[in-house]
């Protein structure tokens, strides 16, 4: 078994080699002219039409968004550079979700309050007592305690906004292109539709219940941390306080996109490195706890999340990367020696043995075919009808069996001629069959015996 300090060192060079194969990969133009060369031969299809959307979506956030005109023509710019060198195209083009999406984010809030819609207080806490008989988040905030702040805090504090880069430095490495550019396209696309339902639908969160009650609650309130107040109070610090009492989406309780980021990465994890599959899931699992914990969603929150996120895989996730292909190394990684069907297979690779306990094979310095062939020419030629299968000595190893011929040796020509003798007598049998001389015809005939005039050659 190997030892601890083995497996992390060989566990680190694998990983300097796939990032040696996947710097490689990179495209290192800084051309803008090959970026327009591909807009010329590329196809347009219905689905660029994507693209418009983002456009429009883009010009109106920068439109609301109350800044300096020059970073408002700033942000526009730097995004088209970025677009149309081919070294950073390779990381924005893909991205262009998650660039909407937290454009999105940020700006909403400068839409007018005139036109936002009115905040629900009472809809998701009734749902939850309706659906599953009780408001399941309010029973998980009754007892806390120091460590399981800490235990809450860290997966919805920190890993959260931590993995995805996680989840793409892996797909990166790991696998072909098509799975990162995959899940920058999906993961984006299921936060943006997340906060615009936010947007759309707000409601507020379980601590604003645990603060004002079921008062009605308006836009001019501020946000709270709710249990991540401890991990301040902790830490001696006001990190998470200050984040979200000046949150942008205040009251964007459903869906949770925690618990909907926490699923997609599951998904993803589990999808593209199976083996991974069960330490993903219960990420995810602490992590649905911890939003309820911490006073920031309810169980219908949550749920809500999951399904959105379960839904944008399965729909938006191609054909391309599923099935063999989901698995399969980029192609120019080589991670790993060259395993035997048995291991691929995680079956016991038989042993096969001989009468006496021996291996059946041998190495090929034991079983010398020529030697055997030369012995079987001496007395003329043998009939392979009744050749034995077996070999009289035991071999010892399953080597190949023909031994290699060294250079310029030199056979005796009537020796060879008479062992192929034997192998030619099998050649359309059936026909020889016919007259009565074959080995192998069903019904085995003897060959004219040759007279005394014929054996001595005259007439």
């Amino acid at each position: 078994m190997m030892n601890p300090g083995a497996a992390i060192s060989s566990t680190l060079r694998g990983i300097w080699t796939a990032f040696l194969a996947a710097v490689a990969r990179l495209d290192k133009s800084l051309s803008p002219h090959d970026t327009f060369q591909r807009i010329k031969q590329h196809t347009f299809t219905l689905s660029d039409s994507i693209y418009l959307f983002h456009i429009l979506l883009a010009a109106f956030w920068l439109i609301i968004l109350e800044a300096p005109f020059w970073l408002k023509f700033l942000i526009p710019t730097a995004f088209t550079t970025a677009l149309i060198i081919p070294f950073t195209s390779q990381f924005f083009l893909p991205a262009i979700p998650v660039f909407s999406w937290l454009l999105t984010y940020f700006s909403s809030r400068f839409i007018p309050k005139d036109y936002r819609p009115g905040i629900s207080v009472v809809l998701l806490p009734t749902l939850e007592s309706v659906l599953y008989g009780a408001n399941i988040s309010d029973i998980l905030t009754r007892w806390t305690h120091p460590l399981l702040d800490i235990l809450a805090w860290f997966p919805y504090g920190v890993i959260h906004f931590v993995f995805p880069f996680v989840v793409a430095a892996f797909l990166w490495l790991f696998r072909p292109k098509e799975a990162l550019h995959q899940w920058a396209r999906i993961f984006g696309y299921m936060n943006l539709v997340g906060v615009l339902i936010q947007i759309l639908f707000p409601c507020a969160p379980p601590w604003y219940e645990l603060i004002h009650g079921l008062t009605p609650a308006n836009y001019s309130m501020r946000g709270s941390p709710g249990g991540l107040a401890r991990i301040d109070k902790l830490f001696h610090s006001n990190g998470y306080t200050v984040a979200f009492s000046n949150s942008p989406v205040i009251f964007g309780a459903f869906p949770s996109l925690h618990s909907g980021c926490a699923t997609m990465e599951a998904l993803f994890i589990s999808h593209f490195f199976p083996q991974m599959t069960k330490f993903i899931w219960a990420y995810a699992a602490v992590l649905y706890w911890a939003t309820m914990y911490l006073t920031h969603h309810y169980l219908i929150d949550v749920v809500g999340g999951s399904c959105l996120a379960v839904a944008m895989f399965h729909v938006l996730l191609p054909d391309e990367v599923k099935g063999p292909a989901a698995t399969a190394s980029p192609p120019n990684l080589v991670t790993g020696t060259r395993r035997s069907k048995y291991e691929i297979y995680d079956l016991d690779e038989p042993r096969r043995r001989g009468v006496n306990g021996g291996s059946i094979m041998r190495d090929a310095a034991d079983y010398d075919l020529e030697e055997l062939s030369d012995r079987e020419s001496d007395d003329g030629e043998v009939d392979i009808t009744y050749r034995s299968p077996v070999v009289p000595t035991p071999p010892h190893s399953a080597t190949p069996l023909v031994k290699q011929i060294s250079a310029g040796a030199k056979g005796d020509p009537k020796k060879n001629h008479r062992h192929t003798a034997s192998i030619a007598s099998l050649i359309r049998a059936d026909e020889r069959a016919e007259d009565g001389w074959s080995p192998i015809a069903q019904t085995f005939k003897l060959p004219p015996v040759p007279s005394r005039t014929d054996r001595s050659g005259e007439p």
